[in-house]
């Protein structure tokens, strides 16, 4: 290479300065530009709030969504200081316009905190449209307003078109911060926000931070939700068990800070962290345990749900040997023996918290893991020994998942292939694609012989498998353990899917890429559908996290007009189809079932990729997922009854 090249090649060198960075590349800073993102732009604000209330300065939170489509967070907060600052700007520029600027790198300021690292609130105001900040401080309200519809610049070359200045007394000696803004919808996706997601987020908020009064108004609904938990946790849980039999009266509950000695960028650091713990036993055979760290669900767990874990584990097996329920020579009662039935809620509070990959999903501090499992199993030790009659129907109710799993342990090892395309322990009933490579293939679930034979004729042979299931598999949220691997359903769909099942379920080793559940369209389908949805959820659920989990959309109607035919996927379709003909003589035909389609029809309509509809199933709040099978699946009757009894007026159609 030449001089003169090398020195083109400086020239094209750019240099991207300000908050210009995440505008050019804004998934970098907040994951994605899609619906997601949108709403991760509401909980950088939001969060700022919350860490004021944390750090005991505020006590109440309202989150408005206009009718213009703009978020408006407003906290009683102390205000994001005015004061200039050495870079010559205020503090409310430099903390919404410089990345990493702000109170969070200050352990006097925010002893905790759940944003991102000090980015939160500027990559908010790079990524929207306007932005207006008001604070109420030094008994004055001060207002800014900062722009990039017109050209982005850089905050030090005037990023703030109207400076902050002074725009009134405050007359009732209030503090706080108020921030409008209205996403930049050039650069993210033009989606809407979605009540249900920041309403949950919000309440969420109001458990994890007991007594701070959270207020949520859509003027898009004309709707206000208020929450306010004095009970925190314990209140949590009963929200989580409420359509849960209880296996105990009493919620497990306990909290205490300590400082901890740990290594901090090369030196030893002492940090006062904080554990709140909640818990209770359900009749129900599956673990329902979240973990949260300065308000971040960590939904990959982490060292403090294995310090939790370890705890429980430990006062239970002691108790079980002290009370003779077995002896010290008998098998240990195991972490999956104390889960089965257990809803448990771990908070920490660190200064320093330290996440392994960037989405925050695994908390990685060493010293939070010993610290956990002591304060729990002080909590949880002097629970069993002021409660002994709850403690004996504990350890009984262990016991007996004990035994489900030895019982079911042989079943489980006939779950695990030596390799996932090894076909000779596939199930008989499965009609396998040709293909290997588990980037392309499909496994069609399929109701029913009839539509399976249909299927299995017009499938796609090279990549495409077909497993037809006969009626409806076993409802997973009522039965023992063993019960289930003793279901030949079940054990067809775990030796065709090929990756075991939870905690041994391996991502790695599936056999398909698409897993897709094909049933009628009524209210039978849609029951089997439901049943496997809560198998996948409570037995292989990274399936679902990592979007392999899909439904497929079969037509309600095959529509004919002499030489035409077309399908219709909906009534509105179908009208659509009507109005197109005018008075044109056309039939009607109202599929009942998959079976009433030929294997043509069934690959023109829903197996063909050009043609199909599908739809992914994923978990946005994997809490809220939990709660709705429990309420859809669960032992509780009455819950759905009342439910049905409600809803029953706005029922159009109930086939669909």
């Amino acid at each position: 290479m030449d001089n003169k090249t090398v020195n083109n090649t400086y020239d094209k060198i750019k240099i991207l300065k300000g908050l210009e960075p995440v505008r050019v590349r804004p998934g970098m800073y907040i994951g994605d530009t899609n619906s997601k993102g949108l709403h991760h732009m509401v909980w950088e604000i939001v969060d700022n709030s919350i860490d004021e209330a944390m750090a005991g300065f505020a006590t109440r939170v309202i989150v408005t969504l206009t009718s213009e489509g703009t978020i408006v967070v407003d906290d009683d907060g102390r205000g994001i200081p005015v004061e200039i600052q050495d870079n010559g700007l205020s503090g409310v520029e430099t903390a919404l316009c410089e990345l990493h600027a702000g109170g969070k790198f200050d352990n006097e300021t925010y002893k905790v905190s759940g944003g991102l690292h000090g980015v939160g609130a500027s990559v908010v105001n790079a990524l929207s449209l306007w932005m207006k900040v008001w604070v109420c401080r030094n008994n004055q309200i001060y207002f800014i307003k900062f722009d990039n519809k017109d050209k982005y610049h850089d905050p030090i070359n005037g990023h703030a078109v109207e400076p902050l200045k002074i725009i009134g007394p405050v007359t009732d000696k209030r503090t706080g911060t108020t921030i409008e803004f209205l996403p930049d919808f050039t650069i993210m996706e033009r989606f809407n926000f979605d009540h249900s997601i920041i309403a949950n987020r919000l309440q969420q908020l109001a458990y994890l931070n007991k007594g701070v009064k959270i207020v949520f108004n859509d003027q898009m609904l004309n709707t206000k939700d208020e929450w306010m938990y004095e009970g925190g946790l314990k209140q949590y849980i009963l929200d989580l068990n409420k359509e849960k039999e209880t296996l105990t009266p009493t919620i497990v509950y306990g909290e205490q800070e300590k400082a901890v000695k740990a290594p901090a960028e090369g030196k030893e650091t002492i940090y006062n962290i904080k554990v709140e713990v909640a818990f209770q036993y359900n009749k129900t055979y599956v673990p329902s345990t979240y973990s949260f760290c300065n308000n971040i669900n960590t939904t990959e767990g982490g060292t403090h749900e294995e310090g939790f874990k370890l705890a429980i584990t430990k006062i239970i097996n002691r108790f079980a040997i002290e009370k003779k329920f077995i002896k010290e020579s008998d098998e240990k009662i195991t972490k999956d023996d104390v889960l089965e039935g257990l809803t448990a809620i771990i908070s920490i509070k660190h200064p320093n918290p330290q996440y392994k990959g960037q989405t925050k999903g695994e908390l990685g501090n060493s010293e939070v893991r010993p610290l956990v499992n002591e304060i729990t199993s002080n909590i949880f030790d002097k629970f069993m020994l002021e409660n002994p009659d709850e403690a004996n129907i504990i350890v009984k109710k262990v016991l007996l998942a004990q035994e489900a799993r030895r019982k079911s342990q042989e079943v489980r090892e006939a779950t695990r292939r030596k390799s996932p395309f090894d076909s000779g322990s596939l199930p008989g009933k499965l009609t396998d694609c040709e293909l290997r490579d588990n980037t392309v293939t499909e496994l069609y679930i399929v109701e029913g012989d009839s539509a399976g034979g249909s299927a299995k004729q017009g499938r796609a042979h090279e990549y495409q498998a077909i497993l037809p299931l006969k009626g409806k598999i076993l409802n997973v949220e009522k039965a023992k353990t063993n019960k289930i691997f003793e279901n030949d359903e079940i054990m067809s769909l775990i030796t065709a899917i090929g990756a075991g099942v939870n905690p041994e379920f391996s991502l790695g080793k599936i056999r398909y890429d698409k897993i897709i559940i094909m049933t009628d369209a009524d209210v039978d389908g849609a029951h089997i559908r439901i049943l496997l949805l809560t198998f996948f959820f409570r037995y292989m659920l990274p399936l679902i996290e990592q979007g392999h989990i899909y439904a497929a959309q079969p037509p309600l109607y095959k529509f004919i007009s002499g030489k035409i035919t077309k399908y219709a996927y909906s009534d509105q379709e179908l009208e659509e189809l009507k109005k197109q003909l005018g008075n044109s003589k056309y039939t009607i035909q109202r599929y009942k079932g998959l079976g009433e389609m030929d294997a043509q029809q069934l690959w023109e309509t829903t197996m063909d990729p050009t043609n199909r509809i599908l739809h992914r199933v994923s978990i946005d709040d994997a809490i809220k997922a939990d709660k709705t099978f429990s309420f859809l699946m669960g032992d509780d009757v009455q819950p759905r009854k009342d439910f049905i009894a409600l809803n029953a007026k706005y029922v159009k159609n109930l086939d669909i």
